[in-house]
């Protein structure tokens, strides 16, 4: 059974879901996403561990605030922290989707002793150029334009078309987009301005600090994050890379059972449980 409770971290105010027990794993959705569905997602995983999964800045249930700046990747990051220590957990597992994936990242690089194994999903280090950034930003500035000007509808309509997807059923599809459906159009477009891809700054030169066990998973299909992956991974000290048959973008989804095999396995069924004692 999954649990929801708001947490204020740093005056916003938080859903935080989790199910399961065992020793903590904080996982951390893509965008348009929300923590509940991905708990839900992941049911061989709850048999063993205890998952921890926020709604992000602006998206499910959690507070949608006005102030772009406050999405930046930096603010998430200690978010996340505060979000630990809410929960007296010193280190544990965090395991991150496509956006999540970079917000977990960025959480091992500037808090590397609250991350004891890195799992990125579909993920990157964000644009190593400064130019490629600069035309990111201005796309997803265009972007969040029309998810506040055409409304949710019209650009979860335009969202679910993209390439990236193609590989997806169209009952996945249309599970995706009931819970698209029922985000915060300013939150997300605010997700964009402050936490986009181009707004975050370039991890490339820090992966090879990363000094965590790291596992990257992709889809063979996701001919983009594939190379992407592999390019990490030859910066990454300790890297594993797993990369899924007949699966696009959302490995999660699209071989479940593959892909929850590799993360248990990944993790360890005996795992030390480090929480703080109270």
């Amino acid at each position: 059974m999954t649990t929801m409770t708001y947490i204020t971290l740093n005056s916003t105010l938080y859903a935080v879901h989790q199910a399961g027990i065992g020793a903590p794993v904080l996982i951390l959705h893509g965008f348009t996403g929300d923590g509940a569905s991905f708990i839900g997602n992941l049911p061989h995983l709850i048999n063993n561990y205890r998952l921890i999964a926020p709604d992000l800045l602006g998206h499910g249930i959690t507070e949608s605030p006005q102030d772009p700046a406050r999405y930046r990747i930096e603010n998430a990051v200690a978010d996340l922290a505060s979000l630990l220590d809410y929960l007296k957990i010193t280190s544990c597992p965090v395991l991150g989707y496509s956006m999540g994936g970079r917000l977990a990242l960025a959480l091992a690089i500037f808090h590397p002793e609250r991350v004891s194994k890195l799992i990125l999903e579909s993920s990157s280090a964000g644009l190593e150029l400064a130019q490629e950034r600069l035309a990111r930003i201005t796309s997803d500035e265009s972007l969040a334009e029309r998810i506040i000007t055409g409304g949710i509808e019209s650009f979860v309509a335009e969202w679910e078309n993209l390439p990236l997807w193609k590989t997806q059923s169209p009952a996945l599809r249309e599970k995706l987009r009931e819970n698209r459906l029922k985000n915060n159009p300013l939150g997300l477009a605010n997700s964009l301005r402050g936490m986009g891809t181009g707004a975050q700054p370039s991890f490339w030169d820090k992966l090879g600090a990363l000094a965590m066990p790291t596992l990257l998973i992709t889809g063979a299909e996701d001919d983009k994050f594939t190379r992407i992956a592999h390019q990490m991974g030859e910066k990454i000290p300790d890297v594993r890379i797993e990369t899924i048959p007949n699966a696009g973008h959302t490995v999660h989804l699209e071989a479940p059972e593959a892909y929850q095999h590799i993360v248990a396995d990944f993790l360890g069924y005996n795992q030390h449980n480090n929480v703080l004692q109270s």
